[in-house]
């Protein structure tokens, strides 16, 4: 082979060639061994052909794919790359080929769709991958991710309640905020080892397999440890390498790194088509009629539209997304990452980034620490970052020029909170995480006498004070009257104390059924009537306009503004109502009997990962490849604890979103490096490393990355 690989005790692939090209082959190939099933899974989507495979279930996305053209999307930024970065794919791709005719597609998921009992019909025949695949698979990973589909429900709570209304978030209430990561970087002079540390953890949808693959990249020319994409070539948001001309490769020299977080920007526009703009009188206007094929079932006609804008993505929506605009994902930038040296370099590879917008924090073992703003982003002010725009003059603004680097000294936390003004950040968006970044600096205001160390960082990571719940609680503290009975004390005793949301806890049980109720009684209150009309959005966006989870989100504001609540005893009515359901002693215990043991965080909020073949709806679940009963662990955390497992406020408590990996990056000494997943490094249920990570993940847990090669266990593959 022209690669080889070798595994760590978590079977972690470190993949070593002499050459990129062979790298990349071995990337592929290693990939498509590992995550069989949700490679091709995940490029059905981008292909827009997830029916023809799994049924009915996946037409909406496929209605979805057709229409915001994201194959032809991913088909453009590959005709537009030059030949350095067609090379590196089509290596990459070739690769994913061989691992998969390799065995990489005999998967459990396939075998139960390939049967016919779960689907009726013939499952089509596999075709290779073709050399944009890995870009469609990029695109599916972010076409979503951005904040587009939150103008969709600012719209419609402007029409429907008004263009004041508090529910449309912002400076004045952050509701809508709910993308998510952690980041924090520390200079030399606040670490045991005298040199930078990085650390964060990213937040999206749980999914089985885990959206993040760890993995170690080796040729002659770099040596990276990082987290990719499966599919896509390379470690794009979080990365350490160093350097191989002369330095030895793990050692003190040499050591660069780099991590992310969302920078909220209102980077991916909509605008307000009407029957004039339509009509093609403001410019040209294509429909096409595409044949969705779709199994067990008849074929489905889908009319995609493209406007002067973009792709329509409702009936009088179009999208303006900058990789469609200039056919460019910023791929160069990608392969230049992997070559850095120098946080210089970083910051240097991260300006030819297109999407999605992030803040970047990257440190050296140099001692430099540099913090700056990535992406492609449209010259709009903050007044015209909350609606869809109007097609009129001027609707085409210029990218904006982001500011340059800045050097950080002591300490920088980026965790999606509102950039101060003249900071290190240019704000970007609209609506963001509140509370996040300040608990985290709190956390790291006191270090441990002899420094900040790698592992001295899961007292981060694990933190569970929710400031959001302690300042929600806090609207009782004015409550008078009769309402006013224990659960209120309660709730304020919990909050004083820190407001933790831990597993154990019987009070953020409390907590949260209190919350829930007062949210669906907020949502059901006739000022918000109106809101709760139906959007005529296609049901894919019904996620984003959920008035119960929207409500929940924003109850503080909506409170505070006093719009839809009247009587103030009414906060402790519902404290009082909430602590008689946690508190029952008849709850059902695991065996079916009864149990005397109060309800707690914990029973209320399992990891309630997502799974592909969810998706299929006539599927009995007892056909769903089986999964170990560790995923459903009981986690502390909540949707805005640093240690995020996000639920559905007011709506589901089970967890669904969260820290979908975590790393530390050690400048001083790769070694020394942690990280660690959700489930595990396999995407195979019958592996032994599909879950092995899950318990030290939802004890918010890493483990040092072993970089020795002659620490690895070498692999021989079986090939056909």
């Amino acid at each position: 082979m022209r690669f080889e690989t070798f595994r760590d005790a978590w079977g972690v692939p470190h993949v070593r060639a002499a050459t990129e090209p062979d790298l990349a082959f071995g990337q592929g190939y290693v990939t498509a061994r590992d995550r069989g099933w949700q490679l091709e899974s995940d490029r059905w989507r981008a292909e827009g052909r997830l029916a023809a495979r799994i049924g009915p279930g996946g037409l909406a996305w496929d209605r979805f794919a057709v229409q915001v053209r994201l194959a032809d999307t991913a088909r453009r930024v590959h005709a537009a790359l030059a030949a350095p970065e067609r090379a590196w794919l089509a290596a990459y791709t070739a690769g994913v080929n061989a691992g998969l005719a390799d065995g990489g597609r005999d998967v459990p998921e396939l075998d139960v769709l390939a049967s016919g009992g779960a689907v009726p019909g013939e499952l089509p025949p596999h075709t290779p991958w073709p050399d944009w695949a890995p870009l469609g698979v990029f695109l599916t990973n972010h076409v979503l991710f951005s904040g587009w589909p939150h103008l969709l429900w600012r719209e419609h709570v402007a029409r429907t309640l008004g263009p004041d209304h508090v529910l449309l978030g912002g400076a004045d209430g952050e509701a809508g905020a709910s993308s998510g990561s952690n980041a924090w970087a520390l200079a030399g002079g606040r670490t045991a080892s005298g040199a930078p540390l990085l650390a964060g953890d990213p937040h999206r949808l749980l999914e089985l397999p885990g959206v993040y693959q760890q993995v170690r990249l080796a040729c002659d020319e770099y040596d990276v440890v990082g987290l990719a994409f499966p599919g896509v070539p390379g470690v794009q948001h979080f990365g350490h390498a160093t350097v191989r001309d002369g330095a030895p490769p793990d050692g003190p020299d040499g050591s660069v790194a780099w991590g992310i977080t969302n920078a909220m920007a209102h980077h991916v526009e909509l605008f307000t088509e009407t029957a004039d703009t339509l009509s093609g009188s403001a410019g040209e206007v294509t429909t096409v009629r595409e044949t969705v094929p779709v199994r067990g079932a008849e074929d489905v006609e889908v009319a995609w539209t493209e406007t002067p804008r973009g792709p329509l993505v409702t009936d009088r929506h179009s999208l303006r997304w900058p990789a469609r605009v200039d056919a460019d994902l910023g791929v160069a930038s990608w392969r230049r990452l992997l070559r850095s040296r120098t946080a210089g370099d970083v910051a240097e590879a991260f300006a030819g980034w297109v999407d999605p917008v992030n803040r970047v924090l990257t440190a050296d073992s140099a001692g430099t620490v540099l913090s700056l703003t990535a992406g492609r982003v449209p010259d709009r002010a903050p007044a015209e970052r909350v609606l869809p725009h109007a097609v009129g003059p001027g609707w085409r603004p210029p990218w904006r020029s982001l500011p340059g680097a800045v050097e950080v000294h002591d300490l920088a936390v980026d965790a999606n909170d509102r950039p101060v003004p003249g900071g290190r950040a240019p704000d970007l968006g609209h609506a963001y995480a509140p509370h996040r970044a300040r608990r985290i600096a709190a956390l790291l205001a006191t270090a441990p006498d002899d420094g900040e160390r790698p592992g001295g960082q899961s007292r981060v990571f694990g933190d569970v004070s929710d400031g959001g719940a302690a300042s929600l609680v806090s609207l009782l503290a004015g409550v008078r009257g009769s309402g006013v009975g224990p659960a209120a004390a309660r709730l304020r005793d919990w909050a004083a104390s820190g407001a933790r949301m831990d597993a154990g806890s019987v009070d953020a049980a409390l907590f949260v059924r209190w919350r829930d109720a007062l949210a669906r009684r907020v949502s059901a209150h006739p000022a918000l009537a109106p809101v709760h009309a139906p959007t005529g959005l296609p049901a894919l966006f019904d996620p984003w306009c959920d008035v119960v989870a929207r409500v929940a989100g924003a109850l503080e504001p909506l409170l505070r503004a006093g719009a839809t609540w009247d009587p103030p005893q009414d906060p402790a009515a519902e404290a009082e109502a909430a602590l008689a359901q946690v508190t029952r002693r008849a709850a059902v215990g695991p065996a079916g009997g009864a149990s005397n043991v109060p309800v707690t965080w914990g029973d209320l909020h399992p990891v309630l990962p997502l799974h592909g073949l969810a998706e299929v709806t006539v599927l009995d679940p007892a056909g769903v490849p089986r999964v170990p009963d560790v995923h459903r662990v009981p986690v502390g955390g909540a949707a805005d604890t640093v240690c995020c497992t996000g639920s559905v406020p007011g709506v589901a408590t089970a967890s669904w979103r969260g820290s979908v990996a975590r790393w530390v990056w050690d400048l001083a000494d790769r070694r020394r490096s942690r990280w660690g997943v959700p489930f595990g490094s396999s995407g195979d249920p019958r592996s032994p490393h599909f879950t092995d990570q899950h318990p030290q993940w939802a004890a918010a847990g890493t483990h040092e990355i072993e970089t020795d090669w002659a620490r690895l266990r070498p692999e021989t593959w079986e090939t056909r």
